[in-house]
């Protein structure tokens, strides 16, 4: 198994996981809510458990150092793989909408993207490791969407700002993370030497956009000049990303539109309907 952007082993991937949504919606759609919960959340809890023993396969069980790393929350999917099984139960719509739309984005983004996988330098004697990346990134797109398709969350249009205000949150879960690793000695503590060092154990972009990173680098094109830049001190003036804040107005201009783009797939009605009210004058519900 060779995993390519366009090869055989990447359209197998894609096709599998959509047959799996495809298969668990036919099987769950005339279940009791109750057993469609349960299923559901049976994956998430699958996911949780699989984070923590990968630790005992390649790459992680011969790379004592990323080891240590990697068993911790260290970038997106990560995050909310540790969240979502406790998200899941919540009775926000708030939190069910986070987790549609930034599971749908940061799900399908991995899976028509896997640079994880493309990345290995052995793919062949990491294998498992392979399957559990796909299976980590389908589970986060296809659990909020099932709970979508179900009818046991229906997301709405008037609350996609929790999308980008919620990825920003937990960016800064992640970094808070990364500085207790560094203090807990899991990771070598930033020197130095690699103050303007972008790509050192940077994780979903938290220091900036990484170096020959195409999507860092789209997301770098909308950042304000001023957090591109030291603003005090010896290194006053001098390029460098403000570690969270740089992805402040990328987040909002980017996610925002997306998510909206993913609310109509199951609130378009309540769009159209609110849209008649404003042309009539009519007070629209929140």
């Amino acid at each position: 198994m060779f995993i390519a952007m366009f090869n055989g082993w990447y359209f197998f991937w894609l096709l599998l996981c959509a047959a799996a949504v495809a298969g668990l919606y036919f099987l769950l759609r005339h279940k009791k809510p109750m057993t469609k919960k349960l299923v559901l959340f049976g994956f998430l809890v699958l996911g949780l458990i699989l984070h923590f023993t990968k630790v005992y396969y390649p790459p992680y069980s011969t790379d004592e150092a990323r080891m240590l790393r990697d068993s911790w929350f260290v970038n997106i999917c990560a995050a909310n793989i540790a969240l979502f099984p406790f998200m899941f139960w919540s009775k926000s719509d708030k939190i069910k909408d986070y987790m549609f739309y930034i599971g749908m984005l940061s799900g399908l983004i991995a899976l028509f993207y896997p640079q994880e996988p493309i990345a290995k330098v052995d793919q062949a004697g990491e294998q498992l490791d392979i399957i559990r990346f796909y299976y980590h990134h389908w589970m986060v797109m296809a659990i909020p969407l099932l709970t979508a398709m179900l009818g046991i969350h229906k997301p709405s249009y008037k609350r996609i700002w929790v999308a980008p205000t919620g990825l920003l949150l937990l960016m800064l879960f992640i970094m808070l993370n990364q500085l207790l690793m560094s203090e807990l000695g899991f990771i070598p503590l930033r020197d130095r030497n690699n103050f303007f060092g972008i790509d050192y154990k940077n994780t979903s972009y938290i220091w900036g956009p990484g170096e020959n990173d195409a999507i860092g680098s789209f997301f770098a094109m909308l950042c304000p000049k001023f957090f591109k830049t030291v603003p005090v001190g010896e290194f006053a003036g001098q390029k460098k990303y403000w570690p969270w804040f740089w992805m402040i107005v990328p987040c909002y201009l980017l996610v925002t539109p997306l998510s909206f783009g993913l609310s109509m797939i199951f609130d378009h009605k309540s769009l159209k309907q609110d849209m008649k009210k404003l042309r009539k004058k009519e007070p629209v519900t929140k």
